[in-house]
């Protein structure tokens, strides 16, 4: 199995191979992963082709693939909060931004033994320049999302996985952690140039970056803490909106894009 699909909604990559372990990030349905090693009991560590990262999840969640399918770009994507399908003949719902390589003007696909049919999916089409009303849109589809360790969709998602899932969205490839991000881009040197879409990264007591976050002007950040939800941010950091009180330390804005 050197190269495989995913099968199922969500699939967790672990640290270690046991359902106990640390979820360190997630695969989502239609994502194409390289078999790095096999384990016991079913588990395989592997490598993620959107993002390049590893972890151990259960080979029942993958479907074997050819080179050719896995060199093939991902041209649609899953528009719905979750969006119907089905494979094998069975119906199946995954979450919103699953990237798919499926032919164009296409409906039906194989992967593998696996036959899978859309009623809607939307072409994943190239961004110029940001626009703000492209990013606003996207963002807010995740609005009140729980926050979740390694998450990276709509049924739970971390912050780096939050702001990787806009962009992906937007054609624009980041990685997946946010210390990872914060090397994309070009330094933005205040927060009053901000631009809608840029991303504000925080730092910890030890200066190690911990948060991202998208901001929305000069003023507004939306970002994944306890849920994903819109606060002000100022020269300092972040305010919480309900209680006022300052949640992360702003440490540097790149533009990405």
């Amino acid at each position: 199995m050197p190269h495989a699909i995913i099968v199922v909604p969500v699939t967790p990559l672990r640290a270690a191979p046991s359902h106990k372990s640390e979820m360190v990030s997630q695969g989502l349905w239609g994502e194409c992963v390289t078999v790095l090693e096999t384990g016991a009991d079913g588990w395989v560590r592997v490598k993620n082709q959107y993002d390049g990262y590893e972890g151990w999840c259960t080979a029942s969640h993958l479907e074997t693939i050819e080179q050719q399918l896995f060199d093939a770009p991902y041209t649609y994507y899953a528009p719905h909060w979750v969006t119907p399908v089905t494979l094998n003949g069975w119906p199946m719902y995954i979450p919103y931004g699953c990237l798919l390589k499926v032919p164009e003007n296409s409906k039906r696909t194989v992967w593998g033994s696996v036959e899978v049919q859309f009623e809607e999916i939307h072409p994943v089409e190239p961004v110029a320049k940001l626009q703000a009303e492209q990013v606003m849109r996207i963002a807010s589809r995740f609005l009140n999302t729980a926050y979740l360790w390694g998450g990276r969709s709509v049924f739970g998602i971390d912050c780096s996985g939050f702001t990787q899932s806009v962009y992906k969205l937007l054609n624009i490839p980041l990685l997946r952690d946010a210390w990872q991000q914060a090397t994309q881009g070009n330094t933005v040197d205040f927060l009053q140039e901000a631009r809608t879409g840029d991303l504000a990264f925080f730092d910890n007591a030890e200066g190690r970056i911990t948060h991202v976050g998208i901001l929305l002007n000069d003023h507004e950040i939306i970002h994944a803490s306890g849920k994903v939800r819109i606060d002000p941010v100022d020269n300092q950091g972040i305010l919480h909106a309900e209680t006022g009180l300052r949640t992360h330390q702003l440490r540097i804005i790149k533009r990405v894009g």
